[in-house]
């Protein structure tokens, strides 16, 4: 389904890097031969003023005759995207009972995530904003030092909060499409958290293939967050530092319509002989790679193998503004824009997201600027992995609409963000590393919302937004989307919407998802991305 919008695609108009040469790029050499009938990326450059196809704009549009006016954003001018255009096709190994849609490789990590101050730092001796690896003694120091303190814990990890976004993207209540085979391979420990780790992918319908090990840790990073929204990980590895790549997985991945490898494997040396095999047997197979950067540091350690994958293997990169310069050895000065299109000449399709400021999409050697989604970002964390959920749902769906694929990837990044922001703002912090439920101030038509988490106290004519409200408003939002209607909602408590629709604001910005929950008395208020109905 093409998406309408009001803004036009978007070019720096900047000097264009040189494309990435063999002697600039590390260990670089020419792919292999793909398969016969297996058909990847095909591109194709068209000319000066021409049509442009209706897939990629959402409707046909002679963008050469634009007549919007020059924006400005975070890194420069930007002008109408004109001239040279680029079409592209995507076209992946057809699904069936015996295939995987989308397999990950990466860490199996247990997240304990709390609110802390800078004097919690400050005593322990971490520097704020820092990712740090610790030893099961440091954990130990850390977490009794959250004792008492209101933390929750959380199947975790970059490759997992995308893997659950694509379930819930995938999900048969979501769409009319077949629902999405997704599973993950990792290593986890025999212990408590290994077994809560697995029940909770199991939950979200994301098959965890691998074994518990024997004796074995699981691995936890315990992500404090201060009140300036900067987020300090301190991370444990436990066996996760190991991922056996036998027959059994070889087979998995020969039957994956997509590989996810996720950039925190890099910095284990035991797991880069296994991330080759692992992409050589997708590569031969016709199987789509997606490559994750995951942090700054690690690309830096390990940049010769990131290269390496990367420019012999990747056909999709996910990198944040930072990891993209990283990556092109750029100065933070440099716009990601410009990185985004340097690595478009190694990798079919790049994607970057640089904050509030929005994203880029490259693709041989041009980079497509995508507005941000309005919402009040707090912290984003995870945000990142959603977007990367949103542009492989598109691949996957084999939607070859590059604007409509991006945009709603900013969109579902947008409801992450906008539900950590209304958990912030309805849960403020009594104490260091907790929270605590206070009242929401009473809107004009007199009724009070709050979501739930913990042991809530409700007051009365409280309508309590509940967890698997707020997935409705996603899969609803992702039906939008996807042309077809609204699953049936099935909430507890006799709790339901009573309608979910979609406006246009009177500006002309983008449709807004309106969700209405509570009873036939309900009165409206506007929250981000959701209009709830309030009870007296």
């Amino acid at each position: 389904m093409a998406l309408a919008s009001s803004r036009p695609l978007h070019r720096i108009s900047a000097p264009p890097l040189s494309s990435p040469s063999s002697s600039s790029l590390p260990l670089a050499r020419r792919r292999a031969a793909r398969p016969r009938g297996c058909i990847r990326f095909a591109m194709r450059w068209e000319g000066r003023g021409v049509v442009v196809a209706r897939a990629l704009l959402g409707g046909f549009e002679d963008v050469g005759t634009s007549e919007s006016d020059d924006e400005e954003d975070a890194h420069g001018a930007l002008r109408s995207y004109e001239g040279e255009d680029l079409s592209l096709e995507l076209h992946a190994p057809s699904s069936g009972p015996e295939r995987w849609d989308i397999l990950g490789l990466g860490q199996a990590m247990v997240d304990f995530s709390g609110m802390v101050d800078d004097e919690f730092l400050e005593r322990l001796g971490i520097e704020k904003g820092t990712r740090k690896v610790i030893n099961h003694e440091e954990r130990g120091q850390v977490l009794r030092a959250m004792d008492g303190c209101s933390y929750k814990a959380a199947a975790g990890g970059s490759l997992s909060n995308s893997l659950v976004a694509l379930s819930r993207l995938g999900s048969s209540r979501s769409t009319s499409y077949p629902e999405l085979r997704i599973a993950m391979a990792a290593s986890v420990g025999s212990d408590p958290l290994g077994s809560f780790y697995r029940a909770k992918l199991r939950r979200a319908n994301v098959h965890f293939l691998s074994k518990p090990i024997k004796d074995g840790t699981t691995g936890t990073v315990i992500v404090l967050t201060t009140p300036d929204a900067q987020r300090t990980m301190l991370a444990y590895q436990g066996t996760s530092s190991t991922l056996s790549y036998d027959s059994d997985l070889a087979s998995i991945v020969s039957k994956s319509n997509v590989l996810i490898v996720e950039g925190y494997l890099f910095e284990l040396p035991h797991t880069i002989k296994a991330i080759k095999q692992a992409c050589e047997d997708a590569h031969k197979n016709g199987t789509l790679i997606a490559v994750t950067a995951s942090d700054v540091s690690c690309i830096k350690r390990c940049y010769n193998d990131f290269w390496d994958i990367v420019a012999n293997y990747a056909d999709i990169l996910f990198a944040n503004a930072n990891e993209a310069r990283a990556f092109c050895e750029l100065s933070s000065t440099e716009s990601p824009m410009s990185a985004a299109r340097y690595l478009s000449h190694s990798v079919p399709l790049v994607s970057v997201t640089d904050g509030v400021h929005g994203s880029y999409i490259g693709v041989k050697g041009e980079a497509v600027y995508i507005p941000p989604s309005p919402c009040i970002p707090v912290d984003t964390c995870g945000a990142g992995d959603a977007y990367a959920s949103g542009i492989l749902y598109g691949i996957i769906r084999g939607s070859s609409d590059l604007k409509g694929i991006s945009l709603l990837a900013s969109r579902v990044a947008a409801v992450v963000v906008g539900q950590q922001e209304e958990t912030r703002r309805l849960f403020p912090r009594s104490h260091a590393c907790s929270t605590s439920v206070s009242s929401v101030p009473e809107s004009g038509s007199g009724g009070r919302l709050a979501f739930s988490g913990g042991q809530p106290q409700v007051a009365a004519g409280m309508v309590v937004a509940t967890e698997e409200m707020a997935v409705y408003c996603f899969d609803a939002l992702v039906a939008h989307y996807s042309g077809d209607q609204p699953p049936p909602p099935a909430f507890e408590e006799g709790i339901h919407p009573l309608f979910v629709t979609w406006k246009k604001s009177t500006n002309g910005s983008e449709p807004r998802l309106r969700g209405c929950i509570g009873t036939l008395e309900a009165r409206q208020i506007v929250t981000g991305f959701r209009e709830y109905a309030l009870t007296r």
